[in-house]
Formats: C-alpha cells, structure tokens, sequence
C-alpha cells in the first residue's frame, strides 16, 4: 500500500463520529484512523491524555513503522497537541486529515497543523 493509498483510504473516513477507542465506521480516534488507513493493528486500554511520546515510537516501530525525516503524503504524524495530550493524523499533503475531539469527528484541515510535530512515520515496502 502506498502513502497515496493510505491518504484515499482517510479521506474516505471524514465525517466518521470521533470515539475513543473506535475502529469502523461506527467511530474512530486518531489511533483507529492511522490504523484505519494503513491496514495495522492498534493497541488498545489507552488513555485520552499520555504524555509519553516513547511509548507511541516503541508502539510504532513494533507496527512496522518508519520514522522518516521528510514529510510525505501519508505519513502517520505525531503532536503534542497540548499538556500531557498526544495526538495523531494523517499528513494528505495539502494539510491534515485526524480524528478531532472537539469536532465530534474526522476532518481533513488544510495547511500546516497547529501542534508541534513530534515524529513523523512511514510504513516502506
């Protein structure tokens, strides 16, 4: 699957109700939304607030993730998107498409996302 996949399969999902923990139709959250859209499986018993970003590049890296250093559609992003909240999203390449809390839903917002990017990951065939 390539990033351009990956973006096709996320934008298919914007307007999909935000819910923790949610994985289909039913509901996403950002963890469900990058699983979602690259085809992984994803942890699960994870709390709305972690402040630990080790954790999501060990949990990364198990999935078989690359962390990349130059942005691509497709990559799965992560944010510290405010004290002791991580967060993930898509990068479409014309902006973000994530799972947003406050929205109620998935959304795909253009230009460059307002968090501090954390890391940035691939899956490479």
């Amino acid at each position: 699957m390539s990033g351009e996949d990956a973006v096709a399969r996320a934008r298919a999902a914007v307007g999909t109700p935000f819910r923790l923990h949610g994985r289909d139709a039913q509901g996403l959250d950002c963890v469900g939304l990058a699983a979602l859209a690259w085809g992984l499986p994803v942890p699960t018993g994870y709390r709305m607030r972690t402040g630990d970003p080790a954790v999501v590049k060990r949990n990364a890296a198990a999935l078989g993730l690359v962390e990349a250093t130059t942005a691509l559609a497709g990559d799965v992003v992560l944010f510290a998107s405010g004290p002791g909240q991580l967060h993930l999203g898509l990068d479409s390449g014309v902006g973000l498409i994530h799972a947003d809390a406050v929205l109620r839903r998935v959304v795909e917002r253009p230009g460059i996302p307002p968090w501090p990017i954390l890391a940035r990951w691939r899956k490479e065939d």
